[in-house]
């Protein structure tokens, strides 16, 4: 018989892998990466703005990455300073405030919990939101695809049909702090981008129409987060990093399975 805190973090996973999976392929074609990671830090402070105000961390961290995001893109647009500048000053100093703010609370934080994940620790309300959040932005991905993948892959030509590239930008960035604020109990602050990265990576290599690459990314991801629960559980490992380790496994297996039948081909 599964015991029930695996069935929930099971659950909770194969939620977060869903939309990490599909939201994953901008991350990976729009060059994203060092975004997902900044993101990832300044989530830090909404952990610690919901603890200051006792309100749902996962509220607090959606709040403060918005703020965050939205700051990043009003910078951007008066052009004060490069944008991987801005990154690293708003990132370090949101994560540094969250750290100050976290050491100043008078009951003990399990900061290890929040930058690297526990999924086998998932409560059942942690669940909600993860079904909640990732409904929302499967939503917003299915009503914004067409829209997506053009302004991604020729900013001009979306310009020309209409497409305001602001603006979906700006839902991008969103719907990825949404993804940061349901999935930070799964794999950890500091492993999120690991999770939007890797899976959509290896599905690249696989995929020859955006569509195929979202599906097979996800499936991916789903399979890391089964792996690497299971393997948290039996060998007693971090569950955040087992579940990283397991995408950079399945990874390494695409890359050398492409190898191989490219090398076939060739002969």
């Amino acid at each position: 018989m599964i015991e029930p805190f695996i069935v929930r973090a099971i659950i909770a996973g194969v939620g977060i892998a869903i939309i990490a999976g599909a939201i994953g392929c901008f991350v990976v074609w729009r060059k994203m990466a060092y975004f997902g990671d900044s993101l990832a830090h300044s989530a830090l402070l909404g952990v610690a703005l919901g603890l200051v105000f006792g309100i749902s961390t996962n509220i607090g961290t959606v709040i403060i990455c918005s703020i965050f995001t939205i700051t990043l893109i009003w910078l951007q647009q008066k052009k004060i300073l490069a944008t991987d500048t801005l990154l690293g000053i708003l990132a370090h100093s949101a994560l540094s405030v969250g750290m100050v703010t976290l050491s100043l609370l008078e009951r003990s934080v399990d900061l290890h919990s929040y930058l690297f994940g526990d999924i086998l620790a998932v409560s059942s309300m942690e669940i909600y939101f993860v079904l909640i959040g990732g409904l929302l932005v499967l939503i917003f991905l299915y009503l914004n695809w067409t829209s997506f993948v053009l302004m991604t892959i020729d900013e001009k030509l979306a310009r020309a049909e209409g497409i305001n590239i602001l603006l979906n930008q700006l839902l991008i960035m969103l719907l990825m702090t949404i993804v940061v604020a349901v999935s930070f109990k799964i794999v950890g602050l500091l492993l999120i981008t690991s999770l939007l990265i890797i899976p959509a990576a290896s599905a690249r290599q696989l995929a020859h129409s955006p569509e195929k690459m979202a599906v097979i990314s996800s499936i991916l991801a789903m399979l890391a987060v089964i792996l690497g629960i299971y393997s948290s559980y039996y060998m007693d490992t971090p569950s955040g990093p087992s579940i990283v380790v397991a995408s950079a496994i399945i990874f390494i297996m695409v890359s050398l399975f492409i190898f191989f039948v490219q090398k076939k081909s060739k002969v």
